[in-house]
């Protein structure tokens, strides 16, 4: 005989302990359904290693508990997809999701609003960082007039509220003494404020990963300020309901567990992995590589760093002030207690880690100026379409190595540059240039903002260019 039965916790079923179709033979439990609600965000590039590569190569099955108390339980991965943060929190508060995943901004949110309605949420991991704020940026159309934050005084902006991005922006005006209302700010979400943009509806967009990227690489926006300006870490991180990682912390380690390895698989072959990437999500592949490659624009890192969450409490006090947030006492948000377990299981030194800032860099022989790659200031990497992308050692070699793959008929899928100034991937046609020719050894220095690269030749007796000028200013042969 079989009886199916729901099992509730306290007054309202919730979708991990309804349990349960129980299966009653001679009075014994025989099986027991567990949903577990995840929010992904796979749009979110810096997200995907802890959502949608998870789920795409079966890596939280293969580790969910099966043994002990988890013996006869039946698993249902309920993956819900949003595109921004505040969605995740709301099915969180409503105990649909168990195991979410959001920018730093919508985290503490997460936070504070779960402690406020008694629905406590805790950080438990990160997904992936940028020490000084690189990733979120303003874009605008192609054609505007506008190259600088300074630029959008009193300009029709858009970003969406409660994001990464908004709170960068938030920053960006606090360390330049501006007022909230130094730019007439609507909310838009990615999808809306990249139409708005295309159109000339508004002046500027500000977004998280990647969109600031993905929108200069589809051809008609340019980016004109990124938070690496602002020096303050941007980290993605792992939020988890309290009840529920307290009833179920093997779970928990069991997500935590297939993160690292969806990193592992991220870092073992990035060309694989952006392609495949491209395929679930729909975002560009060369998009991806920028954020995730090697010397990528964020660091894969689970260990909780304490720069990250001095960078969270300086941020909590901005949103504070401007009575964006309710309480949060962070003590209790943050638990590392489960990474640490993982690292544990695993057999991997947490602090070692947890100190570490390295990330994998581009490495290899420079086929232009035979050379080895080896210094991440200054690499280059062109991505041949149909073909694979070549390290080159600096940007006058990787700039080379585009005129002699072009004489030979190849195409691009995409060339990259490091930024001089601000350190961090760019795309090599976006970029502006602060160019000395030479016939022996011309000087040609990458930057993604205008200014940047206006200071730097006048400082040092270059000139200003474009990337097509840039070309024009090296020969083959040098």
């Amino acid at each position: 005989m079989s009886v199916t039965t729901l099992v509730s916790c306290g007054s309202k079923v919730a979708p991990w302990c309804v349990a349960v179709a129980l299966v009653l033979s001679s009075g014994d439990l025989r099986a027991q359904v567990l949903e577990i609600g995840i929010g992904t965000q796979n749009t979110t590039t810096n997200t995907v290693t802890g959502g949608v590569v998870i789920k795409e190569l079966g890596l939280l099955e293969k580790n969910l508990p099966k043994t002990g108390k988890y013996k006869d339980f039946q698993y249902k991965l309920n993956w819900q997809n949003a595109t921004s943060g505040p969605p995740i929190t709301n099915g969180m508060m409503a105990n649909n999701i168990h195991i979410g995943m959001m920018g730093d901004y919508p985290l503490m949110v997460n936070g504070a609003t779960g402690q406020a309605t008694n629905n406590p949420t805790q950080l438990v991991a990160i997904i992936a960082y940028n020490a000084v704020g690189g990733g979120n940026g303003i874009v605008v159309h192609k054609d505007s007039p506008f190259y600088e934050l300074s630029d959008l005084k009193g300009k029709n902006v858009s970003v969406p509220f409660g994001s990464a991005a908004h709170g960068m922006m938030l920053t960006s005006l606090q360390k330049k003494g501006l007022p909230p209302d130094f730019w007439s700010l609507v909310s838009q979400s990615p999808e809306v404020g990249t139409t708005n943009l295309q159109e000339k509806r508004i002046d500027a967009h500000g977004d998280f990963v990647p969109f600031a990227e993905l929108l200069p690489f589809k051809g008609f926006a340019r980016k004109i300020y990124d938070g690496a300006e602002t020096k303050v870490p941007t980290f993605h991180g792992v939020t988890v309901r309290k009840d529920f990682a307290e009833k179920y912390p093997e779970i928990v380690t069991a997500y935590l567990k297939s993160l690292i390895e969806a990193n592992e698989w991220m870092r073992k072959n990035p060309k694989l992995a952006a392609e495949k990437i491209e395929e679930w999500t729909k975002i560009n592949k060369e998009v991806v590589y920028i954020f995730l490659g090697p010397g990528g624009v964020h660091t894969l890192d689970p260990t909780i760093k304490k720069l990250l969450i001095e960078s969270a409490s300086g941020s909590y006090a901005i949103l504070q002030k401007l009575n964006m947030i309710k309480p949060l006492d962070m003590g209790a948000w943050i638990n590392d207690s489960y990474i640490r377990a993982t690292y544990k299981e695993l057999g991997l030194d947490y602090d070692k880690q947890l100190a570490a800032f390295d990330t994998y860099n581009v490495t290899g022989t420079d086929p232009v100026c035979n050379a080895p790659v080896n210094d991440p200031k200054k690499v280059g990497e062109v991505w041949i379409q149909g073909g694979e992308i070549v390290p080159f050692s600096s940007p006058v070699c990787a700039l080379l190595g585009v005129k002699k793959f072009t004489t030979e008929g190849k195409k691009f899928n995409a060339v990259y540059l490091v930024d001089h100034e601000l350190g961090i991937k760019v795309f090599a046609d976006a970029a502006f240039y602060a160019v000395k020719p030479d016939a022996k050894n011309p000087e040609v220095v990458p930057f993604l903002l205008k200014k940047d690269a206006e200071a730097y030749a006048a400082k040092n007796g270059g000139k200003l260019a474009t990337y097509t000028e840039a070309l024009n200013a090296i020969n083959v042969g040098q």
